[in-house]
């Protein structure tokens, strides 16, 4: 059977999430045999370490995010400026204004879609933000 897809960083949950009782298998990113790049949602956190992040200000965390997603998309073969579509979660209002300038910052000219969401919390106590994209591999 032929693979469609390139899976990138995969990972398994146990290590990730210590704390809780997770065995998932996941990657950082995948990529559609063809044009399609996929990013996991990204947090504050560096994805080669898992410092913590309990005082990054929320304009802190979406700009780490962000520099996870540029990081993702060039390993997977596509750019920042080839980003279609961005989700962004949020756990309160409050923050809208900091996470959504700094990811501004990072997508300056680009125009993707965007749907934003405020969410009574994320995976871990400090994270503030995460942001997913959907992203392209322009043809040669």
């Amino acid at each position: 059977m032929q693979e469609t897809h390139d899976r990138f960083r995969k990972f398994n949950t146990r290590e990730t999430y210590p704390t809780q009782r997770l065995d998932n298998d996941l990657c950082q990113v995948v990529r559609a045999r063809g044009t399609l790049v996929f990013v996991r949602g990204q947090v504050g956190q560096d994805i080669d370490n898992f410092e913590s992040i309990d005082s990054m200000s929320p304009y802190d965390q979406a700009d780490r995010a962000m520099q996870n997603v540029k990081q993702l998309l060039e390993e997977a073969g596509s750019r920042l400026e080839h980003v279609c579509r961005i989700q962004i979660y949020i756990t309160d209002r409050k923050y809208r204004d900091d996470v959504y300038q700094a990811i501004g910052k990072w997508l300056r000219n680009v125009y993707p879609v965007s749907t934003g969401l405020i969410v009574n919390g994320l995976a871990r106590p400090e994270w503030v933000m995460e942001i997913e994209a959907t992203a392209v591999i322009p043809e040669p």
